[in-house]
Order: structure tokens, then sequence, then C-alpha cells
């Protein structure tokens, strides 16, 4: 239908017959001569119809409004001096009109195109008309680019892509399945992956030796900016391989695909063990755009006149006494600022948010002050590197819960500073993960990632000192991916299960297929993961997920487009052998 896009013309196509499709992005009638920007995928250009040139291409121009469906033919000429548009990168030419087609009209919008102010539900409910803007195209297209060069770099390195079923056996692997019903097997289920795990591992023992695949998952678990109930996950494992060289693929990968968004990253990139992360950032996906390290103080605590801080400082295992130092901070943050900030961490387990400002000559002033000796004041200046003008946050309690909320503290004070550099990008590898987590309170012990992840030290009988061969990999904050090196021997397999409390019979049940696969010759292997719609996420710059998913879940797991999840017809229902029970009312 057409011998151009519109964005694609320039001065060099003056005086060239053109015909172009799009819609009207908006007219104007000017003494008789109609002008209307014409949009297509590649921008705008500017549509001239005179009944001078066209009585009846200008008066179908009449009736044009916004976001009807045109197609327009004429020639391309200059606007000429003082009438061009330097927003437009069309803005020196426009097409001058003879032929022009309605190929079909457009109710009133229910908002205008581009408008971010609109109401997300309302955006998200007409996602079409939402999808219609240069920037939302931009970030399809990245999303395009960043698929084939993950692709054309795997195929490179010798992956075979490879597609794993959709319709599979429930599992325990950290969140809900979704269900799907058997009409066949009458109270029987398949489930949606939540990640092809199982499946990759069978490939390798298979002996397909390097498999990839830009998977869908599934899980039904809380929503939030940057998570979906499905989402889609670069998927990659490898036999006869290293933790060093499955990151070293990793890193290949993602410098490619920052390459083909137009960006240079220099891998290796750093790596930092958990404990680290945790003690020094408060997070195991630290973002290192900036610096506000916290800082162990629980030793100064000892015997001070404090008596929460003693007391807590008895247990040194079990609690932490950490500061968290910011530069400049007595003088940023005003009274109110701390109020708040208090405020903010009492949400995440904060009984209180102790402080003090540095004042000349390293003399503190602040509610705590008092309690506190010459030596311990002076300890704190000295421990925590500080100077005039700076301020001391104070976290006190349990290891988990001081550590939780002095890292999103940090995190809260860097955007309050503006210290986070958005043009930035720093990426860590977290490494030698515990194997174990175990809740405070509860018996059960549970695998930090999953129960497939290879032990470093499987013969130490320190469960809590049981180091795993995984690896996440963190860009700004944001977890990106992560993998491990898996069990391939049936011996430690059994062991990590009777850790996990998993009864032979149990394991069997769940993941006996994978277990009968490692009797037959599984060879050594490992990958990773990297979830797809964060990363394109933070290669455009958005702040939520729902903006790279062409048609996303809102936060309550619906689509308002097609209105699902819905009822279903009952016939269907009674072939699946469902009786729907009704909840019970509050």
């Amino acid at each position: 239908m057409r011998t151009d896009y519109c964005a694609q013309l320039s001065e060099k196509d003056v005086g060239k017959e053109v015909v172009l499709c799009g819609w009207a992005n908006s007219y104007r009638d000017h003494g008789g001569v109609i002008f209307i920007d014409l949009r297509d995928k590649t921008g705008i250009v500017q549509l001239v119809c005179d009944p001078a040139d066209s009585q009846e291409a200008h008066k179908i121009a009449t009736r044009v409004r916004d976001e009807y469906v045109l197609i327009a033919k004429g020639k391309v000429r200059l606007r000429g001096e003082g009438l061009e548009n330097p927003k437009l990168k069309t803005g020196k030419i426009e097409v001058v009109v003879d032929e022009l087609s309605i190929e079909n009209e457009s109710e009133p919008l229910p908002f205008m195109i581009g408008d971010t102010n609109v109401n997300e539900e309302i955006r998200l409910k007409y996602r079409y008309l939402d999808l219609r803007t240069k920037d939302a195209f931009n970030t399809f297209q990245l999303r395009s680019k960043v698929a084939i060069a993950a692709r054309n770099f795997l195929d490179r390195n010798g992956f075979l892509e490879v597609e794993t079923p959709i319709l599979t056996k429930s599992t325990p692997e950290g969140a809900r399945d979704y269900l799907v019903p058997s009409r066949l097997y009458p109270g029987e289920f398949y489930a949606l992956p939540q990640s092809p795990q199982l499946f990759k591992q069978l490939l390798m023992v298979a002996g397909f030796d390097r498999y990839f695949q830009i998977a869908k998952c599934f899980r039904d678990e809380d929503l939030r900016a940057d998570r979906q109930p499905e989402f889609t996950q670069i998927d990659v494992e490898m036999s006869f391989c290293t933790e060093d060289e499955v990151i070293e693929i990793a890193e290949g990968l993602i410098a490619e695909i920052f390459k083909a968004s137009g960006i240079e990253v220099s891998p290796p990139f750093r790596r930092m063990p958990y404990a680290e992360a945790m003690e020094k950032y408060g997070s195991d996906k630290p973002d290192l755009r900036f610096g506000l390290e916290l800082v162990d103080v629980i030793d100064i605590f000892e015997n001070t006149d404090l008596k929460v801080f003693r007391d807590i400082a008895q247990f040194k295992k079990i609690n932490r006494i950490k500061a968290l130092p910011v530069p400049g901070g007595a003088e940023a943050l005003s009274r109110k600022d701390i109020d708040e900030l208090t405020n903010f961490v009492a949400k995440f387990g904060a009984k209180g948010l102790a402080w003090v400002k540095v004042k000349a000559e390293g003399e503190l002033q602040g509610p705590i002050v008092k309690f506190l000796s010459d030596e311990e004041k002076s300890a704190l200046v000295q421990r925590c590197n500080v100077k005039e003008g700076d301020l001391i946050f104070f976290g006190a309690g349990s290891k988990k819960v001081v550590l939780d909320y002095l890292g999103r503290l940090r995190n809260e004070v860097a955007k309050r500073l503006e210290l986070i550099d958005n043009d930035k990008f720093e990426f860590v590898w977290i490494v030698d993960f515990p194997m174990f987590e175990i809740e405070e309170g509860e018996v059960k012990i549970k695998a930090l990632h999953h129960p497939f992840t290879m032990p470093k030290n499987i013969d130490t009988d320190d469960i809590e000192a049981m180091t795993s061969q995984a690896y996440d990999i963190v860009l700004n904050g944001v977890e990106l991916g992560g993998g491990s090196i898996r069990i391939h021997k049936t011996e430690i397999q059994k062991r990590i299960f009777e850790i996990l409390g998993i009864e032979e019979e149990e394991a069997r049940e769940k993941f006996g297929f994978l277990l009968d696969a490692l009797k037959y010759g599984a060879p050594p292997h490992g990958g990773f993961a990297i979830g797809f719609d964060r990363l394109v996420m933070l290669l455009s710059k958005k702040d939520n997920i729902r903006d790279v998913i062409a048609f996303p879940k809102t936060q309550k797991a619906q689509c308002l487009l097609t209105n699902a999840p819905s009822p279903v017809d009952p016939e269907q229902l009674k072939e699946l052998h469902i009786r729907i029970r009704e909840p019970k009312k509050v």
C-alpha cells in the first residue's frame, strides 16, 4: 500500500511522489488549507490538503479527526523558510496531498495518545491505544533487538534452542504453581512451569551439552513493580562446566545485549560474597551506583550505658548493631526528613531509628549522645570515618530485620539526596550463597535457591555454614538473574533431600523422573537464567515492568483488556469434573 514510512522522508525526497499510510495524529484547518500530522511507527510527517491542489482530497480531509486511519498520495516539498518545525525529524518537509482515503474512522478516544498522567488501569484497559506512542514502539523495538542479540550470541557459542513443556508436573520451587485441570484424568492437574529448571537438566543428561531458550514462566505470587504472574527469561544450561565458565558465558551474553542496545559494558564484572553484600549493604542485590556502606559497631556498645544497645550487643551471632554514615547528611536532611525516614523503616520491622549528627572537632549531637562515653563517641567517629556535617543512623536488633531495614534505608537516603547516577550501569555477581535458610522461630530448613544446587562443602556438619555453587547477577540494585552448578550425583541429591526433610517417598513422587535420570550417566552441569523483562526495563530506563510487556497484568494479576480471569461456562467445569465452592463471606 505504501511507498515510504512517514519519518523516513527527508529533504532528499523533495519532488518525489509518495504513498503514506498511518493515523491522524492531529489536524488543523488554516483558512481553508487543512494540515494533518500523519503518524506511523517511524514518526510524523505533515500532510497539506489544499483545494488548489485537489478539491477531492481537501473535501475528504474536512472529515478527518484524531486517530482516523489514512492513506495519502502526494508529492514531497520543502516547507519554506520560517515554516520549519525543529521538533520533528521531518520538520523541513511536507507532503502536498492529491489523493486521500479514510480507511477507518475512530470513535472519540478515552484518553489522549501519549498522556502518561492517565490512570494506569485505564491505559491497560485500552492497551492497544497506550501502545500507539513512539516511546512504546521504541521500547518493543529494543525488546526485539535484545532477543535477537541473545539468540545470535548463544548460537555462535554452540547453544541449541530447545522448547520445553508448558503443561508439566507440579513441583515445589518456591512460589505457588498455576494449575491446569485435566479433562482426560479427572482430579489430576498439570502445572504451568515456574521455570524450565528440571527439563534443562534432563537435556544435559541427554547429552545436548549446551541448551538455551527464551522461556515463558509462571508464578502465582504476590506482585510488585518488577514482577508479573507470567514473565520471560533467557534460560541457559551447559555441561562439563565450572562456575567461572558459566559466569563467563553470562557476561558475554550481557555485553552482547548491551552492545545491540547501543551501550558498552566491560566484563569481567565484580564479584562479592553473599555475606559481604548483606553486612555492607543490607541486601543480596546491592545498588553500587553510590556509596553509603553499613558499618559494624556492635562491639563499641558492649558496655554502653545505652541499655537497649548493650542488651543487643551481648548476642553477636544473632544480633546486629550497624551504623549508616551519611556524608553531608546533617545539613541535607532536616528533622522532618529524619522523622519520615524513621516512619519508613518502621514498616520493615524497625522499632526506632537512632541517629547522631557530627559537629565541629568530632563532637556528636543527638538524642542518644547523653548515654555515650567519650571513648564510645570517639570510636564511632573513627570507625565510621565521619567529619563535621555528616550524619550517622543506627539499626539495632535481630540480624535479619536490621540488615533488611537498613538496606532499604540506604537506598531511600540515596534517592532523597540524589546520589544515584541514572546513566550508570553497575553490575555485581553475588556468590557463595548459604545453601539453606532457616527462618527464625521455625524448625523447617529451606533451600535458599533450589534443592538441585550443588553445595561447596557437602561434608560439613554445620548446616548453616554450608555454601552453594550459586551466583546471582545484580544490576543497579535489581536482581537480573542467576544460576548455579547443579547436583549431578544421586548420593549428593539424597543428602540434600535428607537435610530438607524430604522423605524418599515424597522425593520419588515429586522428582522421581529427575532422580531416575541422574542414575544414567548425568554429566556435571550448570547454568543461569536472566530475567528478560527486567533486563529490557533497565535498558529502556523504565520504572515498571508492565511498560515493557505488550499485554501485562495488573498488580492484582488481572488483564483489564480481556477481563481475565473470568468465569467459564458451567459445562466446561462439568467436563473437567470441577465444582466451584463459593468463598465464605467475611
